[in-house]
């Protein structure tokens, strides 16, 4: 009877050459349904109602805050996007999730594990009569197992996870947006608060010299004591403004700290020089809203969100088939250190194995009506976040053309208070009218002062929230493809 050929690690990998590319074509049966955007995701429809001062057409807004030309406010949305803690945090998430996606497509591989032993020990002669005799047994192994991907669940589970990824770089993408609005908003409201309190300032300085006024008239006989009591009645009155604006830029200083993550006293001393309010040019380019608004992070999220919950169907389908593995152990065991390395001391075992979960067929049934339903909550909540957005743009738009006309307006009636009071003073100290109409005009003047400081802060502030419903505030794939086209 011939001698059989013992089986050597070489011809071991051959077999397994021949059966990689056998199981590569089975793996051809994904289970579970294929995931497409939904329709409503590529046709956004949006109103582009035409003012005067907003331009639609192509531009990029990555920068949008360019257009108010302030060194200051750059230099703070820098900073920001450099020491913000929630920008660390999201980008952490996305490192988190991009390491989660690469343990996904790992398990796609054969998986092999080595390891060897020294073991000293003495078998029983009560169990084996020829035991009894201390041995010392060297071994080295490696274990090989690959699933083979018959039914796509793990191709499924590499969706998901793929998926999540970009998931998470779109969240990532919003806190970026999010905070660099959050720094111009608060920027802009400082400068705002600063103007109101430099008004009221003026205010008290011009109502001071009133009330002088009023006393000398009235030592003289001129005006009445009443003259005086209101006069005193009208300049506390504006004094008592200043402890509630000198909080409200104090907090909003200490906003802006945290948002670039720097000491108080810094952001302080960095604001002490006051400049204008950064008002925004007469006309604007907001890009096109229906192509702008596909590129929002919340969206992109939520129809990322959707692919991987779509995919976690076929990673619970999957689980209805058998799953099938190849596994295998190759080593070497020896009592001597000498003939180790020897053909002889050789060990190894290798074959396929399947597992089947045919019992619990109800449950896994259960669980794919489950991720049924959930995906259809991703798609409902897709959908709303696109109705959202759409709102928020149009809002937005109508909200920044109205607070134009706003700031026009009251620009008007700050320039007929002045002229008031100027002539309402005039014709007090001629004693051709009474000191309720000086009052009175003071009044006017001081409140429309107020609304134009806090209408012109406004008016960049509702710019803001438009760039930021519209994207604003990172480069969007249409964006970068352009710039790398340039």
């Amino acid at each position: 009877m011939p001698d059989l050929q013992r089986p050597t690690p070489c011809s071991l990998f051959s077999v397994f050459c021949i059966l990689l590319p056998v199981s590569c074509l089975l793996t051809s049966c994904t289970v579970g349904p294929n995931y497409e955007a939904p329709e409503n995701t590529k046709n956004i429809q949006i109103q582009e109602v035409v003012y005067p001062e907003l331009r639609y057409e192509q531009t990029d807004l990555s920068h949008w805050w360019d257009i108010f030309a302030d060194p200051i406010l750059s230099s703070l949305i820098s900073r920001a996007e450099e020491n913000n803690l929630d920008i660390k945090i999201a980008i952490a998430q996305v490192t988190e999730a991009r390491a989660i996606a690469g343990i996904a497509a790992s398990e796609m591989y054969p998986t092999i594990d080595g390891g060897g032993a020294i073991a000293t020990g003495q078998e029983s002669k009560n169990v084996n009569p020829l035991g009894g005799i201390e041995q010392t047994k060297h071994s080295l192994f490696a274990d090989f197992s690959w699933e083979i991907d018959l039914f796509g669940r793990l191709r499924r589970y590499m969706e998901v996870s793929t998926a999540e990824y970009e998931a998470t770089m779109e969240q990532q993408n919003g806190v970026l947006i999010t905070i660099r609005a959050e720094v111009v908003r608060t920027y802009l409201n400082i400068r705002t608060l600063q103007a109101q309190l430099a008004t009221a300032q003026k205010n008290i300085k011009s109502q001071k010299s009133m009330l002088h006024l009023t006393r000398v008239r009235y030592k003289t006989g001129l005006a009445t004591y009443l003259d005086v009591a209101q006069a005193k009645q009208v300049l506390a009155s504006t004094e008592a403004d200043l402890p509630t604006i000198k909080t409200n830029l104090s907090k909003s200083i200490s906003s802006l700290a945290v948002l670039v993550r720097e000491a108080t006293i810094d952001i302080r001393k960095e604001m002490e020089e006051v400049t204008p309010i950064p008002m925004p040019p007469a006309m604007v380019t907001v890009g096109i809203p229906a192509e702008r608004i596909k590129q929002r992070p919340d969206i992109r999220k939520a129809e990322r969100r959707l692919a991987s919950q779509t995919a976690r169907i076929g990673v619970a389908t999957a689980d209805l088939y058998p799953t099938f593995s190849l596994t295998g152990t190759l080593g070497a065991a020896s009592l001597q250190t000498s003939n180790f390395f020897d053909s002889d001391s050789l060990t190894y075992g290798f074959g396929p194995s399947f597992s089947w979960n045919i019992f619990s067929m109800g449950r896994i049934r259960r669980n794919i009506e489950a991720e049924d339903a959930r995906t259809e909550q991703a798609l409902h909540s897709l959908e709303l976040t696109i109705l959202e957005a759409i709102k928020e743009v149009e809002d937005s738009i109508t909200a920044y053309h109205e607070q134009r006309n706003r700031l026009a307006a009251l620009e008007k009636t700050v320039k007929a208070s002045k002229e008031t009071l100027s002539m309402s003073t005039k014709l007090y100290k001629d004693g051709l009218t009474g000191f309720q109409d000086v009052l009175d005009a003071q009044r006017s003047l001081l409140v429309a002062e107020n609304n134009l400081d806090l209408a012109r802060g406004n008016t960049g502030i509702q710019l803001v929230s438009l760039y930021k419903s519209l994207a604003g505030g990172w480069t969007t794939p249409v964006e970068n493809e352009k710039q790398s086209k340039e």
